[in-house]
């Protein structure tokens, strides 16, 4: 082992929750190069400031490389800011970026004079296999998913690996990374336990909605651990560190109805609660059989994209399979059957041909959530304003360009906080959306989470819950969302009210 090529690690912080989740991404990569290069793993969110113990790993001469995973928003305001410094100050040191941002906006990263290569998508043999090459003097123009930039100045992209058998890949070093973090800390209380894992068991998803960053990545593929695999670093993890919840950060969990229903009988005995993410035109081929045997093994929730009631909407997006409006409802009855929560988001300020077009889907899309939780007051709304991503060829990313939106030209324009809004989807930037109509879903979605406060927050207590339904009524029940300054502030003082579509589940000793 060559101690003088060691390897830095980085996670970024995130955001609220986010920050307790075990950082899998990153320990992914980890175990690719475990054996082969000594590594340190650098947790933003459980640094104050990370850049000093980076700095003090780069101090001692030993570390040559210096790898980021990336995701949108509140990450690149410790990645970018980090991986200049590293540049500045270290200047023989080689940066990597991986993440959903790298790869989605590579053009902009490799435009900057510090990141030195993209991973375009997985990075279990690509990585490695970069490190190998640049620490042997060896070429690496031929290493799948890869991304960098020849000294003219041309990006190249390299070919597309195909997605491997995620069963065949080493365990993740869980003991290692407790030596830098303890693993026990990630696991904080929220809605589904006390002591909740957070576990990727796939990459990936079948499926070419126009509007999701994981289409320019996988391109339509997916692959899972078997069932197996899961429940062993599941009962692992538990055995080890603790648990008693589970949450399945997939891109889509619920792909093979077999795999779900065999990891359900295994993990049955556990006694643990646990929520994926999934579509609703696959679960909802699932034979009750089969959502019975979930719930009993702890299946609470699922997260479901349901995006729109509008079936000229949903063919507009690609939204793949046989999804329509009349769906999504009936779909909703159903799981009210076996008691688990359909956790429904919708996308609203999708572009149209006129500014009354787009307000009249909107108007449409607040009446459809509205009959949604008629049909099951338990369901979950999680509301975003659309924000775009670049599926280049895609007839809705076409549509976006001839409107006249475009994403930052430099790293440093990331940075501006409108546009970490813009990634937590709450700030379009998008030409089409007037004032007016971002009012009008901002101030529906204050009063529908009034009159529905989520279950996900158990600090709201039943009398809060009294108060804010009987304050938010006539508004609900009338249609008249303008100016709900009452509710917001009751919402932010009195309730701190928690947003899951940005916090996910966890409780307020989390922050």
């Amino acid at each position: 082992m060559n101690v003088s090529n060691k390897v830095i690690l980085f996670n970024p912080r995130a955001v609220s929750n986010l920050n307790y989740r075990i950082p899998n991404s990153i320990l992914q990569i980890a175990a690719s190069i475990e054996g082969k290069y000594d590594w340190v793993i650098v947790d933003g969110n459980c640094e104050k400031d990370p850049w000093l113990k980076i700095k003090t790993y780069l101090e001692t001469g030993e570390f040559a490389f210096f790898g980021s995973t990336v995701m949108p928003g509140p990450q690149l305001k410790q990645a970018i800011p980090i991986t200049k410094k590293i540049r500045e100050q270290f200047p023989t040191v080689t940066n990597v970026w991986g993440g959903y941002f790298a790869s989605n906006q590579y053009k902009v990263a490799m435009g900057s004079p510090y990141v030195d290569f993209v991973i375009n998508g997985p990075g279990d043999h690509a990585f490695p296999a970069l490190l190998d090459a640049l620490t042997n003097n060896k070429p690496y123009e031929f290493i799948p998913n890869l991304i960098y930039k020849t000294p003219d100045g041309e990006i190249i992209k390299t070919t597309k690996e195909t997605l491997v058998d995620q069963n065949t890949l080493p365990d993740l070093p869980y003991a290692k990374l407790n030596q830098f973090y303890p693993i026990k800390s990630y696991l904080k209380p929220t809605h589904l336990g006390r002591q909740t894992i957070a576990y990727h068991s796939s990459l990936g998803c079948p499926f070419t909605c126009s509007f999701c960053a994981v289409v320019p990545i996988y391109e339509a593929r997916w692959k899972g651990k078997s069932a197996k695999t899961v429940y062993k670093d599941i009962k692992f993890i538990k055995d080890n560190y603790g648990g008693d919840a589970i949450e399945f950060h997939d891109n889509n969990f619920f792909v093979s109805e077999k795999r779900t229903v065999e990891f359900s009988k295994l993990i049955k005995s556990e006694n643990m609660t646990w929520w994926g993410e999934g579509r609703i035109d696959t679960v909802d081929k699932y034979k009750d059989e089969s959502l019975k045997i979930m719930r009993e093994s702890g299946c609470k929730m699922i997260f479901l994209g349901a995006e729109s009631g509008n079936d000229e909407i949903l063919k507009e997006v690609d939204k793949g399979g046989k999804q329509t409006g009349e769906q999504i409802k009936a779909f909703a009855a159903r799981m009210k059957k076996f008691d688990i929560i359909p956790e429904y988001s919708f996308v609203l300020g999708f572009p149209g041909p006129d500014d009354e077009t787009v307000m009249r889907r909107i108007d449409e899309e607040i009446a459809f959530i509205k009959t949604i939780k008629e049909i099951n007051p338990a369901t979950e709304i999680i509301i975003y304003l659309y924000s775009p991503v670049p599926t280049e060829g895609s007839d809705l990313y076409k549509k976006i360009i001839e409107a006249g939106f475009s994403f930052p030209q430099t790293l440093e324009d990331w940075l501006a906080p409108s546009w970490e809004n813009f990634d937590l989807r709450k700030n379009p930037l998008t030409p089409w959306l007037t004032p007016e109509m971002v009012d009008k879903i901002k101030n529906f979605e204050t009063v529908i989470h009034a009159q529905f406060p989520t279950s996900t927050d158990p600090k709201v207590t039943p009398f809060q819950r009294k108060v804010m339904k009987a304050l938010s009524a006539f508004r609900y029940n009338s249609g008249i969302y303008k100016f709900p300054y009452e509710l917001k502030a009751l919402q932010k003082f009195w309730l701190r009210y928690r947003q899951p579509e940005l916090e996910g589940f966890a409780t307020e000793n989390d922050v």
